[in-house]
C-alpha cells in the first residue's frame, strides 16, 4: 500500500485536494443538487493565471489550488540531517526573498508536471477520446511579457491568439466560444456570456476538456428498466436504470456505510468511482459522507488494494448533466481573493503595466452516462480584468451518490460530481 501511496504526484494530490475541497463548496448551498464540474479544466486554467502571478497574489492561489500542500507532501521526506542544514542555509535569506524561492520551486514542479500529463492525456492511441485543450486570447495593443507568453506555451501548450476587446469586443467573444463549441464537441456553447467581456478586457484564458469513453464492459440496452430513484425519503422520481452483473473492483467502507464501485472504461486507463451511501439519512443520505471525505480517506479508499475484484449486480441510472459556474465568489470564499482585487492584485508576471486583475472565471461542464459508456466536456474561462469482511454483491445506484472520473496511471481527477435527482 506504502508503494502505491508513493506513486501518487504532487500535482495529482494537489488536483484530488482541490476536487474534494471543490465539491464540498458547489454542493454547499443547496445539498440536495446535482453537482458536475472538472477540476482538472479549472485548475489547469487557473495553473496558467499563476505563471504570471507573484507576491501574495501567488500565495493565495496556491494555497487555493492545494499546491502548497502538495509541495509540503513531498517535502515531508528529507533525512533530518537535509532538513537542518537547508534551515541553515535559508535562515541567512531576508524573508521576502525566501517566500519567493518556496513560490518558485512549487510552481516550477506543478507547471512542468501539468506539462507532462496534458501530453499524457491528450496521446493520440488512447481507446477513448480525451481532448484537453488551453489557450489564451490577449488584446491586441497590449503588451505581455515575452517569458509569461512562452511558459504558458512550454507547460500548458496555450497558444496566445490577438483580439480586438478594444472595439470588437462582442467579435472576440464568438470567436472564443466558438474555439470552446469547437474542443469539446459541440457540447458547451456560450461559455462567455452576452457581458463577460468588454473594451476594458485585456486577457481571457481558456481551458477546455472533452472526454468520451466507453464501459469496458457495457450494459446491454434491453435490460434497461424503467425505475424509480429515491431523491430523499419522501420523494421518488422516474429514471431509466442500467443493470449488468459481472466483475469490478467493490469495496464496503464501514466508516461511513458506503460502497465504492470502479466501472473502468475500455483500456483501464480511466475510470469512473461512484461512492454509494447505504441508507439515506436526512435529505440525500450524503452529508455525512461528505464531511468525513478527505484527501488522505479518498485515496485510501479508492486504492485498488482495497478493493476486491468481485461478481456484483450492478444498477446505475442512465443520466445527463449540464452545469455552470461562475467560480468567482466560490474561489474569494476558500481564500483567493488579491487577484480578483484591483487595487491588491500582482500580475507582474505576466504584464509589465502590472494592471491586471481577474474580473471572472467561468467554468461550464457537461456529463452524459448510458450504456456505452460517458460523454463528458467542461470549460473553464479565467477572463482578466476501511474494509470490511462483508462486502454486499449488488451495487444500485436509486438513490444520491458521488462519482469520479479518474485518470488512473496519475491517480488524476478529471471529473468530479453528485447525483442527487433526475433532471
Amino acid at each position: 500500500m506504502a508503494a502505491a501511496a508513493a506513486a501518487v504526484t504532487p500535482l495529482a494530490s494537489a488536483n484530488t485536494s482541490f476536487s474534494l475541497a471543490l465539491l464540498k463548496k458547489l454542493g454547499d448551498k443547496d445539498n440536495t443538487a446535482n453537482v458536475f464540474f472538472s477540476p482538472f479544466s479549472i485548475s489547469s486554467a487557473l495553473a496558467m493565471v499563476l505563471l504570471g502571478a507573484r507576491g501574495n497574489t501567488a500565495a493565495q492561489m496556491s494555497e487555493v489550488l492545494c499546491f502548497t500542500k502538495a509541495q509540503k507532501m513531498k517535502q515531508a521526506g528529507p533525512p533530518q540531517a537535509q532538513v537542518q542544514m537547508q534551515q541553515k542555509a535559508q535562515a541567512k535569506l531576508p524573508p521576502q526573498l525566501l517566500k519567493t524561492l518556496k513560490t518558485l520551486d512549487v510552481k516550477d514542479d506543478l507547471h512542468s508536471s501539468f506539462g507532462q500529463l496534458l501530453s499524457q492525456l491528450n496521446k493520440s492511441d488512447a481507446p477513448y477520446a480525451l481532448n484537453v485543450a488551453n489557450r489564451l486570447y490577449g488584446e491586441q495593443s497590449y503588451q505581455f511579457v515575452q517569458d509569461y507568453l512562452e511558459s504558458t506555451k512550454k507547460h500548458y501548450k496555450a497558444e496566445l491568439e490577438t483580439v480586438d476587446f478594444n472595439s470588437k469586443a462582442e467579435a472576440a467573444r464568438v470567436k472564443i466560444n466558438g474555439w470552446v463549441e469547437t474542443q469539446t464537441q459541440g457540447k458547451i456553447k456560450d461559455i462567455l456570456a452576452q457581458d463577460a467581456v468588454n473594451s476594458m478586457t485585456r486577457l481571457v484564458l481558456v481551458n477546455a476538456i472533452y472526454f468520451k469513453g466507453h464501459w469496458d464492459k457495457q450494459f446491454k440496452v434491453d435490460a434497461t428498466r424503467d425505475a424509480q430513484f429515491k431523491v430523499n425519503k419522501n420523494e421518488k422520481k422516474a429514471v431509466k436504470m442500467m443493470h449488468m452483473k459481472s466483475k469490478f473492483p467493490l469495496t464496503y467502507i464501514s466508516e461511513v456505510a458506503c460502497q465504492i464501485l470502479e466501472m473502468p472504461y475500455k483500456g483501464k486507463e480511466l475510470s469512473m468511482l461512484i461512492i454509494l451511501p447505504n441508507s439515506m439519512e436526512g435529505t440525500t443520505g450524503l452529508e455525512k459522507l461528505e464531511q468525513a471525505l478527505t484527501y488522505e480517506k479518498f485515496m485510501d479508499w479508492t486504492n485498488p488494494d482495497m478493493m476486491d475484484m468481485i461478481e456484483v449486480q450492478v444498477g446505475l441510472p442512465r443520466f445527463k448533466l449540464e452545469e455552470k459556474y461562475d467560480m468567482k465568489a466560490v474561489l474569494t470564499s476558500m481564500g483567493m481573493v488579491d487577484a480578483f482585487d484591483q487595487s491588491r492584485s500582482d500580475f507582474s508576471g505576466m504584464s509589465p503595466a502590472n494592471d491586471l486583475f481577474v474580473s471572472e472565471v467561468y467554468h461550464k461542464a457537461f456529463v452524459e452516462v448510458n450504456e456505452e459508456g460517458t460523454e463528458a466536456a467542461a470549460a473553464t474561462a479565467a477572463v482578466m480584468m476501511l474494509r470490511c469482511a462483508m462486502i454486499p454483491a449488488t451495487f444500485i445506484a436509486d438513490h444520491p451518490f458521488l462519482f469520479f472520473i479518474r485518470h488512473n496511471p496519475s491517480k488524476s481527477v478529471l471529473f468530479a460530481g453528485r447525483y442527487c435527482s433526475p433532471v
